[in-house]
């Protein structure tokens, strides 16, 4: 049975230092290899902290799986911003656009429950809520409501 490491690094800038190397190095495998190889795969969440699994068969051989950010974190580096609302009813942190909505929902992929793309999209504007984010200027449910009406469809794609 194959050995299985599962470690959360920065996307895109991990190194063979803690929390690699110390996880890796007892094994015997090449960890600049891996760590090139999760670089890679995570290249496009910069800044963010990306949960990765790494399966190690007998042989050296390794394969890399990484998963996604929280969707809030993915929000949060979309409209530049460090922290959701501490007040979301009252206090609006940013507003997010249904093209970046629609650009985090293929990021998160089958890490969300929704069957279509509208579905998905209508994850990530519910995450706004509890941030403090509008979509569109609109509040999150309001949007939502819109979503499933299908007056957005032809945004969604």
């Amino acid at each position: 049975m194959p050995d299985k490491v599962e470690l959360l690094v920065d996307g895109g800038k991990a190194t063979p230092g803690p929390p690699i190397g110390p996880a890796l190095g007892p094994l015997g495998v090449n960890i600049m290899a891996i760590v090139k190889e999760i670089n890679e795969k995570t290249k496009n969440f910069v800044g963010m902290k990306v949960p990765v699994k790494i399966l190690l068969e007998k042989d050296k051989t390794f394969t890399v799986t990484v998963g996604t950010p929280p969707t809030t974190a993915l929000i949060k580096a979309e409209l530049k911003i460090e922290l959701g609302s501490k007040n979301p009813r009252l206090e609006k942190v940013g507003d997010l656009k249904i093209a970046q909505a629609v650009k985090i929902a293929k990021m998160k992929g089958d890490d969300v429950l929704g069957k279509t793309l509208r579905d998905k999209v209508s994850e990530v504007v519910g995450s706004c809520l509890s941030m403090g984010v509008t979509v569109e200027g609109k509040d999150p449910r309001d949007m939502q409501r819109e979503m499933g009406q299908g007056k957005w469809d032809s945004q969604i794609k």
